[in-house]
């Protein structure tokens, strides 16, 4: 028997069949086109489903499950869409309705954040694990969190929303509309804001730094511009990605003092920097910590499945 996972994002719907060790076989993906009304959103959804089976040669009758990880507030009790900010959903029946259109005995939903969690603690940096947390560094900063082998969301669904803990009051504002949030700090979004202001603020001191060649050179200001100009020896440089390193430790200072989780892992653009990122962060999250026992520190990993972690988290939902 296989599982289907959908991980339906603003932008893209990719779905992939996925096998019993979690490996996708088959994998494919449309536009969104968010603006479109749910139900034919939804029925793009079952066409990609159908598609791949076909393509797949697999029968319907040989998909035990699908899965589909959604933004926003998704109770998979009901199988409804209570809310997401970037799509037609509002209290919406998602599993029903793509059910009617891909008719298989199981149909789950799960919001995106806590499916690449999902995905992560069954088949990825924390296989193997009973308690994980994952946190994504992406345009915002996302985050899922398992305990007991099993997705914590609060009792209406929406918890879990980690980058909207505040590590500075009145600070940085935030998209939410709060000021100080975590991912007001050390989303990619605030990286390049950062890098963006270093710039700035060296142009007006008459200061040299590679980031603005690498800026002009690139027509942009991206995430990998301050650690690459870091790794060329750049100073400003490496105040820039100091500065984020230490709010970045911060947040999950406070995440590791509250669910001291075996494995944290970090997925999103910046975790491509790979050890880059963990060998000077995993100090600063230490000094922030609260004590742990010896020899029970809490795992700090990048995550592995990437950007298909959705899609295997959603599958393996049921």
């Amino acid at each position: 028997m296989y599982r289907i996972g959908v991980d339906l994002g603003g932008t893209n719907i990719a779905a992939g069949i996925v096998n019993d060790e979690g490996k996708i076989i088959s994998r494919s993906s449309v536009p969104t086109g968010a603006h479109r009304p749910a139900e034919e959103i939804v029925a793009d959804m079952a066409a990609l489903c159908h598609s791949l089976i076909k393509e797949a040669d697999i029968p319907i009758e040989s998909i035990a499950a699908v899965g589909i990880a959604t933004p926003g507030v998704a109770n998979h009790d009901t199988g409804v869409v209570e809310y997401a900010n970037n799509l037609p959903f509002l209290r919406f029946p998602l599993a029903e309705t793509f059910k009617a259109r891909f008719p298989v005995s199981k149909v789950s939903i799960e919001n995106d954040a806590n499916a690449a969690a999902w995905g992560e603690a069954k088949a990825g940096a924390a296989k193997g694990t009973h308690r994980s947390v994952m946190i994504t560094l992406g345009t915002g900063v996302g985050g899922g969190i398992i305990i007991d082998d099993k997705i914590y969301s609060g009792f209406n669904y929406a918890g879990a929303e980690l980058g909207h803990i505040v590590i500075s009051c009145d600070g940085r504002q935030c998209s939410c509309g709060r000021k100080g949030c975590w991912e007001a700090y050390s989303s990619a979004t605030a990286l390049v804001k950062m890098t963006e202001e270093k710039i700035e603020e060296c142009a007006k001191q008459g200061r040299e730094t590679l980031m603005a060649e690498m800026a002009a050179s690139r027509g942009k200001v991206s995430g990998r511009t301050s650690f690459d100009a870091m790794r060329a020896g750049d100073e400003a440089a490496r105040e820039v990605v100091d500065s984020y390193l230490r709010y970045l430790a911060c947040g999950i200072s406070s995440i590791i003092n509250i669910f001291h989780p075996e494995v944290l892992s970090i997925g999103g653009g910046i975790s491509n920097e790979k050890e880059n990122l963990l060998r000077p962060l995993i100090p600063y999250v230490r000094e922030a910590s609260s004590v742990s026992s010896e020899g029970a520190e809490v795992d700090i990993r990048i995550a592995t499945l990437g950007n298909e972690a959705g899609i295997i988290g959603a599958a393996l939902l049921s």
